[in-house]
Formats: structure tokens, C-alpha cells, sequence
């Protein structure tokens, strides 16, 4: 069984509110749960699963996928904004943090399994 991929980032929920502090988030992968999708957790509860290809694709330029805009913003830093019944999220993130836990489930998902 592999293991489940923890990290955590600093998110910056993007609004009208000047110098907004960041939240902290967990980055989640589960290959037994899903190969194909990261999420992202959020403190209150609120999680966000997105297509790791996704992600990986708007670290170099904006891509569009069911509702998530992803692109770079700038050499450092990565947009995410998700459109839903409830409106639109806007997140800004580190790009360093989501490299590295991309390139763990990378890592993870091609080593064998024990048997």
C-alpha cells in the first residue's frame, strides 16, 4: 500500500482585503484513493480535489480544466481559482511547496509495491 502524501503550504485567499494573512493548508495524495488527483485542505474543513495535471500544467502556463483556472503569476508563484454555485475562490500559492509534493507523488506512485 503506498503511502498517503502529506505536506503543508501557505495559501493567500485572494479578495478586496488588503495584506491578507496566509492560511495554512495540507496537500493530500492518496494513489489507492485516486492516482490522478491532489487535494488541497483547507482550515474549517473546506478540501479541494484537483486533477495533479492540472496543477503541474499551470506552474509554466495558464491551463482550464471543469471549473479550475490554473496559472503562474510571476516566477514564484501559483493562481488557483475555482468557479462553483457559491461564486469564485481565488488562491494564490508558493510555487516551491506544490513543486516538491508534485514530485513526491511522482516519486511514490512509481515505486513498487511491497508485497
Amino acid at each position: 500500500m503506498p503511502p498517503v502524501i502529506h505536506e503543508q503550504a501557505d495559501a493567500w485567499l485572494v479578495n478586496d482585503t488588503p495584506d491578507l494573512p496566509a492560511v495554512p493548508v495540507d496537500l493530500l495524495y492518496d494513489s489507492d484513493k485516486d492516482p490522478r488527483a491532489v487535494h488541497v485542505a483547507f482550515p474549517g474543513g473546506d478540501e479541494w480535489a484537483f486533477d495533479r495535471d492540472l496543477l503541474e500544467g499551470g506552474l509554466h502556463s495558464p491551463t482550464e480544466r471543469g471549473g479550475v483556472r490554473v496559472w503562474p503569476c510571476g516566477r514564484t508563484q501559483l493562481v488557483v481559482e475555482v468557479h462553483s454555485k457559491e461564486g469564485v475562490e481565488v488562491v494564490q500559492f508558493d510555487s516551491a511547496p506544490l513543486v516538491r509534493f508534485l514530485h513526491r507523488t511522482h516519486t511514490e506512485s512509481a515505486r513498487p509495491a511491497h508485497a
